[in-house]
C-alpha cells in the first residue's frame, strides 16, 4: 500500500530528468571552445525508452518486498554526431544552449513547486487541518 500514490515518484523522475538535462547543457557550454566537440542533448523519449529497457524485475516472495530496479548513469543522453557550427568542428550553439537552459530552469522550478505543494498538503493532513 502506497499512501503517497505515484505522484511524488513521478515528480521525482521529472526532477531527475531536469537535473540530467541541466548537466548536459552545462557540459555543452563548458566545451564551447573545444575543437571537434559534438553537442549533447537529453530526450524525454530516450529516457522513457531507457527506463523501460533497463527496469529489471526480480522475483518477490511477498508483496511488501521492495521492487528491484537498476539505474544507468546517463539515461537518454545522445550526441549530435553530424552537427557542425564552426570551422574547428565544434557543434555547440550558444544561443540554443542558453534557451534550453532557461526552459529547463522553468521546468525544474515548476516541478519543485508541485512537490512542495504535495508535501504541504500532506503536512496539513498530518496536522489535522490546523
Amino acid at each position: 500500500m502506497n499512501i503517497f500514490g505515484t505522484t511524488i515518484s513521478q515528480l521525482e523522475r521529472g526532477l531527475d530528468f531536469s537535473a540530467t538535462k541541466g548537466k548536459v547543457i552545462a557540459q555543452n557550454i563548458a566545451n564551447i571552445d573545444t575543437p571537434n566537440y559534438k553537442a549533447k542533448s537529453v530526450s524525454f523519449k530516450e529516457v522513457l525508452a531507457d527506463a523501460k529497457e533497463n527496469s529489471l524485475e526480480a522475483y518477490r516472495t511477498d508483496a511488501r518486498h521492495i521492487a528491484f530496479r537498476s539505474h544507468t548513469t546517463n539515461p537518454g543522453v545522445f550526441n549530435y554526431s553530424n552537427l557542425r557550427y564552426r570551422q574547428d568542428g565544434n557543434g555547440v550553439d550558444m544561443d540554443k544552449e542558453q534557451a534550453d537552459l532557461a526552459a529547463n530552469q522553468i521546468y525544474y522550478n515548476a516541478v519543485v513547486d508541485r512537490i512542495s505543494g504535495k508535501f504541504n498538503s500532506l503536512q496539513n493532513v498530518i496536522k489535522g487541518g490546523r
